[in-house]
């Protein structure tokens, strides 16, 4: 490889970087929002429905649900299937706090069971032996961007007549064994947050299934369950997206693949750099196509990493620093530090790098080699 132009040099690699790649879209997304001011349709309306056809579309789903946020997609898959008190979920402890969040929030209880140090992802040898006779549903997490081990955890909901809802916040165009992400479960649930792969211009969300009724259901209880108009069948929410967001989505839709396709060749010029170095990157199943919605790696050291990092003006972050099991807010819940050893180490030792496709070749290098020489390997 050849020698960077940037080596010796201080540059700025921030974490993400949305204004440079703004400007690649920029009067395709202006049309389209003024196209949405002329309508003066704001809320629900063609725009979303154009949206949500195109969404259906791209995931290989019958029906898309635009919602909110990515907390309102699950908040919302767990009303429509009557998750509610005395029920328990399984899910991950290692993931943005939404995910254990909404379980709670219905009135249920999440059940932690430990990842998988390989791919961050929930390890599905351990959730049978979390299943009781409350357990209504699992939601695994595509986390980072990528999906989680499908074929067994559907296996285990067949055998055991659980829900499958799929967190796939971060997964928009991940696949594993040619499957979309969001089209393995009953229901998938998709972030739409600026820092997103697609990201809106606010916050915004997405529920795809391939049931009619539940879709149905959910597009009711999204608009605080009134159908018709001013007549109640259940007690929903606001959980709309709104038209702007919508018409932001729809243009961006359409750079999505080649965005990611970016990802991952930044990811493997990563990877390239850190062969044979005590840097550990992400380790993807040979089934899988991720996103890379993080570059993710886990080290020694990983606190004077991260300001060494800062230091030479390098956007990192931590993804997530501590496990939902040992958080304040689940302390009722019994857990203790040692019950979910793999979470509570990674959570001490992952990092995240810039990894957004408008990066050069040479600031991927600055940055796999600033990491290297922290290590005095460079």
């Amino acid at each position: 490889m050849r020698e960077t132009a940037l080596k010796g040099a201080l540059v700025q690699v921030p974490l993400l970087d949305l204004k440079t790649q703004y400007k690649t879209y920029k009067r395709e997304v202006v049309r389209a929002i003024n196209e949405v001011s002329e309508s003066q349709s704001f809320i629900l309306g063609p725009a979303v429905a154009e949206l949500e056809e195109r969404i259906a579309k791209y995931c290989d789903s019958k029906y898309a649900i635009g919602v909110s946020s990515g907390t309102d997609a699950l908040l919302v898959s767990l009303m429509a299937l009557e998750i509610g008190l005395g029920d328990e979920v399984i899910t991950t402890p290692f993931t943005f706090f939404a995910t254990a969040g909404c379980i709670a929030r219905v009135g249920a209880t999440p059940v932690f069971v430990d990842v998988d140090a390989d791919s961050y992802n929930i390890d599905v040898r351990r959730i049978e032996e979390k299943i009781t006779a409350k357990t209504q549903a699992i939601m695994p997490v595509h986390l980072f961007g990528q999906a989680a081990q499908m074929k067994p955890i559907m296996e285990i909901a067949r055998l055991h007549n659980l829900a499958v809802i799929e967190d796939a916040a971060q997964a928009m165009g991940a696949s594993r064994d040619g499957v979309k992400c969001g089209n393995f479960g009953v229901c998938g649930c998709f972030s739409f947050y600026p820092s997103k792969n697609l990201g809106s211009f606010g916050d915004g969300g997405l529920v795809t299934t391939n049931s009619r009724a539940l879709a149905d259901k959910i597009k009711i209880l999204r608009d605080h369950g009134q159908n018709p108009r001013y007549f109640y069948k259940i007690i929903g929410g606001n959980f709309r997206l709104d038209a702007v967001q919508a018409a932001v989505l729809t243009v961006k839709l359409k750079h999505l693949d080649k965005w990611n396709e970016k990802r991952r060749q930044n990811a493997a010029l990563y990877d390239y750099l850190f062969a044979d170095s005590p840097v550990r990157g992400p380790k993807i199943d040979s089934n899988n196509v991720s996103i890379y919605h993080q570059y993710t790696i886990t080290v020694p050291k990983r606190d004077q990493l991260q300001k060494f990092l800062t230091e030479n003006q390098i956007g990192s972050a931590i993804f997530y620093p501590k496990p939902l099991h040992l958080q304040e807010c689940f302390k009722g819940l019994g857990y203790r530090e040692g019950n979910l050893p793999v979470a509570e180490k990674l959570s001490r030792e992952v990092l995240s790098l810039p990894i957004y496709p408008e990066l050069t070749e040479e600031q991927i290098e600055y940055v796999g080699r600033t990491v290297l020489k922290f290590y005095g390997l460079d």
